[in-house]
């Protein structure tokens, strides 16, 4: 591999060339700062850049930017002596594949080289998994049921990442397992600087396979202390490691609620046919509509659907000006067994409505071939 290596410090600079050329890379060394990256972009166009004596001044990155922006085929591996949380997170949006400590450890440095060679000998660079967020209009909607459930059935062809961003009392966990989280999404926060793949798949709960929940935390007061930005960058991660991420959000809308909704391809809202529901749901779009936020992405899901309701379908859709909802049926029984179990539904109700209006939504997010789809179907549906 063609690596490019600048550093002010000479020993810093003979000392990583000589790891590099050990492992039989390619090397080029320049003695300088940041402002030679686009110098050394241009002529070299290496496979790999390492800018060593980077601060924590966000306005450094913006030479970082023009080389990830201009020469996206370059990555960037930046060597900090001093990693604030900001920076390493303003590093991640302009593109830097790494920050590593400086002077690096020779293994750390070695790990990081050889996790981008992989990539460079790897298939093409895989499209970003859809982030999917799910909301109530009132307590009670069934929101995060329909999220952990949802996720558990997207999970049978897909890898999942649920994260509870209800941050002052979510219980998304407790809706599919019984494990108790060793760590949350306000200790991921916490240790922002350390994120990564790997970091991140430890901090959350395996419930299957293919379905991982980052719970939230307990503790109220540190609730209060994750960031927007920290959230952020964990979604940031995540869509590059998991075809779905899955939010359950909060009914507040503040600042980290309206990151996180911005941040979603599409938006789902859970509601019930009854009229305070039906009058919550306009007081929605009209906010939706400030924000920016198209019929496109906002979806709205008549949970507890009963066809003998006293609200329609077709008096709701005209109230919301939609073409349709997405239904969701009752089925009390089933659902409160799943949810005291905390089990997921499918395992414990496969042949209920529920399970069935759930199992039609996760195809309809993730299409399968049609002989996939009868064979899924059967798995889903199989008798015990």
């Amino acid at each position: 591999m063609k690596i490019a290596v600048i550093s002010p410090n000479q020993v810093h600079l003979q000392e990583i060339r000589q790891v590099l050329e050990a492992g039989a890379h390619t090397v080029r060394a320049a003695e300088g700062g940041k402002s030679r990256m686009r110098e050394v972009a241009e002529k070299d166009q290496p496979d790999l850049m390492l800018v060593d004596g980077m601060c924590c001044d966000p306005a450094e990155l913006e030479q970082v930017e023009y080389v990830t922006s201009h020469h996206p085929k370059i990555a960037v591996i930046l060597l900090c002596s001093q990693q604030s949380p900001e920076f390493l997170i303003n590093a991640m949006r302009v593109g830097v594949r790494e920050v590593l400590p400086s002077p690096p450890g020779v293994g750390a440095l070695q790990a990081a080289v050889q996790r981008v060679a992989v990539k460079l000998r790897g298939s093409p660079v895989a499209k970003a998994g859809q982030v999917l967020a799910f909301m109530g209009g009132k307590g009670g909607s069934g929101a995060t049921f329909i999220a952990a459930n949802l996720g558990y059935l997207l999970a049978q062809s897909r890898s999942v990442l649920l994260i509870d961003l209800n941050l002052q009392s979510g219980d998304a966990l407790s809706f599919v397992s019984e494990e108790q989280p060793a760590s949350t999404v306000a200790d991921v926060a916490r240790d922002i600087s350390r994120l990564d793949a790997s970091f991140l798949a430890a901090s959350t709960v395996k419930v299957a396979p293919n379905f991982s929940v980052l719970a939230a935390p307990e503790d109220m007061a540190q609730a209060m202390e994750v960031k927007p930005e920290q959230v952020e960058a964990i979604m940031a991660l995540a869509v590059r490691h998991y075809d779905f991420v899955l939010l359950d959000l909060s009914r507040t809308l503040d600042t980290l609620t309206i990151k996180a909704l911005d941040r979603a391809d599409r938006i789902f809202m859970v509601m019930q046919a009854a009229l305070p529901w039906v009058r919550h749901a306009r007081q929605l779009q009209i906010v939706f509509k400030s924000l920016g936020y198209g019929p496109d992405k906002v979806e709205w899901i008549l949970n507890r659907y009963e066809k003998t309701s006293d609200i329609g379908m077709q008096d709701i859709c005209r109230s919301l000006n939609v073409p349709k909802l997405r239904t969701v049926a009752n089925a009390y029984k089933e659902v409160n067994a799943s949810i005291n179990y905390g089990t997921a539904l499918l395992e414990v109700a496969r042949s209920s409505a529920v399970t069935r209006n759930l199992s039609d939504f996760a195809l309809s997010l993730s299409p399968q071939p049609a002989e996939n789809n009868r064979g899924l179907m059967s798995r889903l549906f199989k008798r015990a």
